[in-house]
């Protein structure tokens, strides 16, 4: 029985290959509907890196309220892999295809998934949005989401500040003081 580590390609062997086909990028991995949270619980069990966005939303039934975790991105799970462990990512049940153009699979911008964290990671309220293409567009000056670019939108006397990731063709939006904001 041949060893793991005997089928690993390596550089040396074809050195015709992308460097991308080497360098850890974040892919969008498609999922199951209403499987994210699995799926994310499965990559880390298999110790692969990913992220799943969450935010928080209040429901109400008829005897009480309940505070649950969805994603922000229903469908979707983050995963930072390279081109040549995709086949690691894309046994995980769960996961129906990794996202791309033409069969090959896209990577995202590092700088868009860098200030989702941030932003999550200091209690910023991101919020699912609908996806916007058009508007004007503005960059965060200060905070957490420094340097991103995305579109401003008005709504009951508040600004908010709209980041659209085209590949899957979704938004979120965050409450943002105008005085952090630069025109594009």
């Amino acid at each position: 029985m041949a060893s793991i580590a005997a089928n690993i390609i390596s550089r040396a062997e074809y050195p015709g290959l992308a460097s991308e086909f080497y360098e850890p990028r974040w892919y969008a991995a498609y999922t199951s509907a209403n499987h994210e949270k699995r799926v994310a619980l499965q990559l880390g069990q298999r110790s692969v890196e990913h992220f799943l966005p969450l935010y928080a939303s209040v429901r109400r039934w008829k005897d009480r309220r309940v505070e649950l975790e969805l994603p922000l991105f229903p469908g979707y799970v983050f995963v930072r892999s390279t081109l040549r462990d995709r086949l690691q990512v894309l046994q995980v049940p769960g996961i129906a295809k990794l996202v791309g153009f033409g069969g090959q699979p896209t990577a995202l911008p590092d700088q868009e998934i860098d200030a989702l964290r941030q932003g999550l990671s200091r209690a910023m309220r991101l919020e699912p949005h609908p996806y916007l293409k058009v508007g004007r567009r503005v960059r965060v000056t200060t905070g957490p989401l420094q340097g991103l670019e995305g579109i401003l939108v008005r709504k009951k006397n508040c600004s908010r500040f709209v980041i659209s990731l085209d590949l899957i063709m979704r938004s979120v939006a965050a409450e943002i003081d105008v005085a952090e904001l630069e025109p594009v």
